[in-house]
């Protein structure tokens, strides 16, 4: 068995996840290998919202640009959701603007959602992942078995194209290997929860002409509401490519090529000469690994939390875990951070994911199906009535799902060892209503520059410490304590007058990932540091 050059951090699966833990630790200079099972090549929709903390952290990569350029529909087409009883019917009602992917400046956030299929998402991904230093990539690459003792992880793999076996050695290894992990099962995690919530089906399909074959106007979702066929259908990609999702589909119904066609032109009421490019069945499920750690090994995506898709959360909670994690994993493996940096990863991911999950099955309790009533496509004036009844019910119950930035930007870490604890009563979590705090656990508040710039662009790779109103001594006193411990730490003073009353402590230090670690008026000494980098233990901070 050939042996390979050691990689730092081997990653399991190069979907947005492990590439995202790829980018992350490639920008800050540490080696890593990813193998992937699969091309990464196909059809398959798989996520379209790219959410604007996910975009955000595409902003700290420098790749938010490329991303917005490669928008298959144009960056500026409506993210409109149009619920009607089908295409060529009556409309319920809309929301505009959802998931907030509108281009224009939002004092809230740094950047915009966009709709987008995820694997032009990765495709962005995978080429900045390919240009850094330090960061290879192996398609067609299948993890075998592992084992890991005090001094790092062996990993066996098979190339698929050749069927060569390999040995690679690592100090870290991260299973970003999706539903179906191979790394979950080798550490014995087991996903806790209900699976099989209901069965649906995606179709890719080629419509020449659909866009204007309908009266709705553009949007990025129809929900088709009607008895033949409940179900979701929109444009995907360039080549009128678009996808159509029936949502509780029988099990028992297997649709080839022409029973797709045949469907499509049933739920829409538009009879198109379609092309079905795909077709495949997905099981919605709420499932949670009992833990995402067994010594060096970690999880992060899919393959430790899978939960129904409606409201978009699923590939950039993913991306949020890579993150969280690979900042900590490089600051380990610099030696500049402790053990209690990396046992912070499940303490602050696990929460946030429990929380989502709850919000998409609340989504995913609320489809076509159940919205269905007597009469909804009924002419005169009992249709119009029931119409309305059912259109105040959709825009009543899912604004949950397209009006989100309490969840996309409100989660909080207060209860993670490296965290600073505050006293007084926590804010209430809330879907919708996302209202910026610089409270330690939560995501720094975001704010424009007189300059054009973001706040967000003036922090460093490692900690900031933000001043709004210190005396020089105690920033003095900061950097100093930093350069001795070896921590990277960066100061800003912005003067912008706004600042202040996002951050109303005189200082708030802030970490790589852009949540607070601490506030005060006053530079307590080294000690906020060595929590904050995991070097010491709540009770000794």
């Amino acid at each position: 068995m050939e042996q390979q050059a050691s990689p730092r951090v081997l990653i399991v699966g190069a979907g947005p996840a492990g590439l995202s833990l790829a980018i992350e630790l490639g920008q800050r200079g540490i080696a890593c290998l990813v193998v992937e099972r699969n091309d990464r090549v196909g059809y398959a929709p798989r996520a379209k919202t790219t959410n604007v903390r996910t975009r955000e952290h595409l902003r700290r990569w420098g790749i938010a640009d490329r991303l917005r350029a490669t928008s298959p529909l144009g960056v500026d087409y409506p993210s409109n959701v149009v619920f009607c009883t089908r295409l060529a019917g009556f409309e319920l009602a809309r929301h505009e603007n959802a998931m907030y992917c509108a281009p224009g400046r939002n004092p809230l956030y740094s950047e915009h959602a966009q709709w987008i299929p995820q694997y032009t998402v990765e495709g962005v991904l995978r080429e900045h992942a390919q240009s850094l230093p330090g960061v290879e990539i192996r398609f067609c690459c299948e993890l075998l078995d592992l084992s890991q003792d005090e001094g790092g992880v062996r990993a066996r793999l098979r190339d698929l194209s050749g069927g060569a076996e390999s040995s690679v050695h690592a100090d870290y290894l991260v299973g970003a290997d999706g539903a179906r992990s191979r790394v979950r099962d080798l550490i014995g995690t087991r996903m806790q929860g209900e699976y099989g919530l209901s069965r649906n089906r995606n179709i890719v399909f080629r419509a020449p002409g659909l866009d204007r074959a309908h009266r709705h106007g553009p949007a990025i979702m129809y929900w088709q509401v009607n008895r033949d066929a409940p179900s979701l259908i929109g444009p995907m990609d360039r080549g009128d490519t678009w996808f159509f999702m029936p949502t509780h589909v029988d099990a028992a119904q297997q649709a080839d090529a022409t029973d797709a066609r045949a469907q499509i032109a049933r739920a829409t009421g538009i009879d198109l000469p379609y092309q079905v490019l795909s077709s495949d069945e997905w099981v919605a499920s709420k499932l949670l690994g009992d833990r995402y750690r067994k010594g060096r090994v970690f999880l992060a995506g899919d393959a430790c939390h899978l939960h129904p898709p409606f409201g978009g959360y699923g590939m950039n909670m993913g991306i949020a875990d890579s993150v969280d994690l690979g900042w900590k994993l490089a600051a380990v493996l610099q030696g500049w951070a402790g053990p209690a940096l990396l046992d912070s990863y499940e303490a602050e991911r696990r929460p946030v994911h429990q929380w989502v999950m709850d919000e998409a099955e609340r989504n995913h309790a609320v489809l076509g199906n159940q919205l269905l009533a007597e009469g909804i496509e009924d002419e005169g004036e009992r249709g119009q009535r029931i119409r309305r009844e059912v259109g105040g019910r959709i825009q009543a119950v899912k604004m949950r799902e397209f009006s989100t930035l309490g969840v996309v930007l409100g989660y909080q870490y207060e209860d993670s060892p490296v965290i600073a604890s505050e006293s007084g009563p926590r804010p209430e979590p809330d879907f919708i209503n996302y209202v910026p705090t610089s409270r330690p656990g939560a995501l720094a508040p975001h704010a424009w520059l007189h300059d054009g710039s973001s706040l967000y662009d003036h922090f460093g790779q490692g900690y900031t410490l933000l001043a709004a109103s210190a005396r020089s001594t105690d920033i003095e006193a900061a950097l100093t304590d930093a350069r001795r411990a070896g921590i990277p730490l960066t100061a800003i003073q912005p003067a912008e007058g706004a600042i202040a009353s996002l951050y109303p402590a005189r200082l708030t230090l802030i970490r790589p990932d852009q949540h607070v670690a601490w506030r005060g008026d006053a530079w307590p000494g080294a000690d906020v540091l060595a929590r904050a980098a995991g070097r010491t233990t709540p009770g000794r901070a």
